[in-house]
């Protein structure tokens, strides 16, 4: 492992994978298979006391699911993890193990709808509540926090209005309160940015996005410190969200040109961020490195580059946004996003339509706002489709 660590980051996430069979493949096979055999009753036995590490039950583990774990520990600085069937899958996963009836979560505002509906709706069911505090006012978590406090939660860049925390105040102060301090790191990947750097017990992706980037298959993974991981595994392993087989070796083969397909998404995504920030019927534009952005200073000291997400108000508000997604021709329609596809949405007409105005506008989604998620296309088709559409606006 030591000579492992020497190598540069591109080379071990291509280079990690699983011992080869006896068949000696180049590329790391498909291990379908629900189960595992044994050798004898007493391999079986000390099996299951985990006396030996070794793969019992897909749910549990499974080679592929274990090499795609590896590499995002790798890449996040990370002791151990675990691979869920979805993005979400982890999120409840994660929390649903760390938390008791009685427990208190502080979180940014701005979080996944998925993800607020489950604060929101069902984990009052089991008397946990959540706080929020807003994007722009971090200075507020403090007097947030109560004796039952038990986790602080944040998205950055946050979803779907690209607003930018400071990871390591966030870490300072969990660390002051012993609270469990836990990162949705999905639009910035493993590649860009690593929460653990700056304070946080554990990092969560939504590999379905960026880390599979073709908008192929579902997938989630938890990572950080061991001890919480023991815990998230054994919840797991009884309440069966383990991701499947597959769908872990085609991400753990994603992850092998992440940083490629990344840094060009990065270079597409400014290029269109700076043609909207000029463009006559934009009123504003969010993007991590613009110097526009309110948090660019923060976007540059924890993240390599800004990401493949450009937030932007369209002038006109509510009407104006959807006549935009009626307009155009070349970037999908779509409500994920990371892929080698541009896709465009407008939060307030679609996704975010069940809130009020009010709750819109407090988690940053004004009547105007499109988010895009910028592709490999050749990035000047990408900007020619949105200024066709804008101008016809």
């Amino acid at each position: 492992m030591s000579t492992q660590n020497k190598l540069g980051l591109e080379t071990q996430i291509i280079r990690t994978q699983v011992e080869r069979t006896e068949f000696q493949e180049h590329s790391v096979p498909l291990y379908l298979t629900s189960s595992f055999i044994f050798e004898d009753a007493e391999d079986m036995r000390a099996s299951f006391a985990e006396d030996k590490e070794r793969n019992l039950y897909s749910r549990f583990s499974n080679p592929n699911t274990s090499e795609f774990v590896e590499k995002i520990c790798i890449m996040e600085g990370a002791e151990d993890g675990f691979a869920f069937a979805t993005g979400m899958a982890a999120v409840y996963g994660t929390l649903a193990t760390l938390l008791n009836a009685g427990d208190h979560i502080v979180s940014v505002g701005s979080v996944f709808g998925s993800t607020h509906t489950l604060f929101t709706k069902y984990f009052p069911k089991w008397n946990i509540q959540t706080t929020y505090f807003d994007v722009n006012h971090p200075e507020e978590i403090e007097s947030k926090i109560q004796e039952n406090t038990k986790i602080l939660y944040v998205e950055s860049p946050t979803n779907p209005a690209v607003d930018i925390l400071d990871l390591e105040y966030l870490g300072k102060i969990a660390k002051k309160h012993k609270l469990i301090f836990v990162v949705d790191n999905c639009f910035a990947t493993p590649y860009l940015q690593n929460p653990i750097q700056f304070g946080a017990d554990l990092v969560i992706h939504s590999a379905t996005k960026l880390i599979d980037g073709q908008g192929r298959v579902l997938g989630g993974v938890t990572v950080g410190r061991s001890d919480l991981i023991r815990e998230i595994y054994l919840f797991s392993r009884n309440t069966g969200p383990a991701l499947s087989p597959f769908n872990a070796w085609v991400l753990s083969k994603s992850l092998e040109n992440l940083p490629v397909r990344i840094e060009k998404h990065c270079e597409n995504a400014l290029k269109v961020a700076e043609f909207l920030e000029n463009h006559p019927n934009v009123a504003s534009v969010k993007y991590p490195f613009l110097k526009s952005h309110p948090q660019y200073e923060v976007a540059k000291r924890q993240m390599k580059l800004g990401g493949n997400i450009v937030a932007f108000e369209i002038k006109g508000g509510i009407e104006a946004g959807r006549q935009f997604l009626d307009k155009i021709k070349l970037c999908s329609l779509s409500a994920n996003l990371g892929d080698t596809r541009s896709i465009v949405t407008h939060p307030a007409s679609t996704t975010h339509s069940k809130l009020t105005e009010e709750e819109r506008l407090a988690v940053s989604i004004t009547d105007g706002l499109v988010r895009i998620s910028v592709g490999l296309e050749t990035v000047r088709d990408v900007i020619a489709d949105l200024d066709q559409a804008l101008n016809q606006v």
